[in-house]
């Protein structure tokens, strides 16, 4: 769990970037994944861990990560549509469409704890910003974030566990088969997008090779590690912290926190609750099976 939550403060701080780096969503990510998978190569080689796997194995994870791709797409798009608050608080969610989503893709029982734990969460999240209407686009795109997200987390342990890979393969293979999705997809986006709207300036560049590697690359390995012992709707659960992070962050930076008013301490209250709750369900079901 420690290192869940550590995965968690990091990724307080990647819609941060969202508001730093001018480019639009589908070519920040586009660069963002390529930064990522370079060093993470890199590192990998250094380390003498760099290895090959199967075909199949391959096309399952790079499959994970054209969905992880889109869910980034989206979630800086919802940002740029909005704002860092609106953008992470529609992450939130994620926990809710996990417990919907999970039952239906591993044919299992839908879990009515769970359910409500997701129900005083998003909870918290609609006391914090009250979703305001000015924002619908923002809101939608970082809803379909959210899906995505969800449909990730789950999909990703089933692979993790029918391959056998460890964490850092199983996200070089995720961040390549994103980027190559999305070299897929850039003719499209500058056939249509405005002029320069993928050129790529010196600011832009250092921000984005903060985010591709300390951002990206930390946070994500600490999650996949804790997708291997620990439920998707618990990690997705988990990750309803993150917009208190940025909200903190983007109030201190941005000034977009005009007033902290008593809904707000409320719905912050509420998300740490459902936290809580998640991870004290954990911790017994651990201590039963140890």
């Amino acid at each position: 769990m420690i290192l869940l939550h550590t995965a968690v403060f990091l990724a307080g701080w990647t819609g941060i970037f969202g508001r730093l780096i001018t480019l639009g969503g589908l070519p920040l990510v586009w660069y963002r994944i390529m930064v990522s998978v370079t060093v993470l190569a890199l590192v990998l080689a250094l380390l003498g861990r760099l290895h090959r796997t199967s075909w199949s194995a391959v096309a399952m994870i790079a499959g994970c990560g054209a969905i992880l791709a889109l869910h980034w797409v989206a979630f800086y798009a919802s940002i740029q549509a909005s704002n860092v608050s609106i953008g992470v608080a529609c992450i939130a969610t994620s926990c809710f469409f996990t417990t919907v989503f999970d039952p239906l893709i591993n044919r299992k029982r839908l879990s009515w704890i769970e359910v409500l734990i997701s129900f005083i969460a998003i909870s918290g999240v609609l006391l914090i910003f009250s979703l305001d209407v000015r924002y619908r686009l923002g809101i939608a795109l970082g809803l379909l974030s959210a899906a995505l997200y969800s449909v990730f987390s789950i999909l990703n342990i089933n692979v993790a566990r029918k391959t056998g890979e460890d964490s850092a393969t199983m996200l070089l293979y995720e961040l390549a088969g994103g980027v190559l999705f999305l070299s897929l997809l850039i003719p499209f986006y500058a056939k249509f997008a405005p002029a320069g709207s993928i050129a790529l300036n010196a600011k832009d560049g250092l921000w984005l090779l903060l985010l591709g590697s300390v951002f990206t690359i930390l946070p994500f390995l600490f999650q996949l590690h804790a997708l291997r012992t620990l439920s998707a709707f618990t990690v997705n659960l988990a990750y309803n912290l993150e917009p208190v992070y940025s909200i903190a962050f983007a109030a201190v930076l941005f000034g977009e926190l005009r007033e902290v008013d008593f809904s707000f301490w409320l719905g912050v209250t509420l998300i740490i609750i459902s936290v809580l709750i998640q991870t004290r369900r954990v911790s017994r079901t651990n201590t039963r099976q140890s």
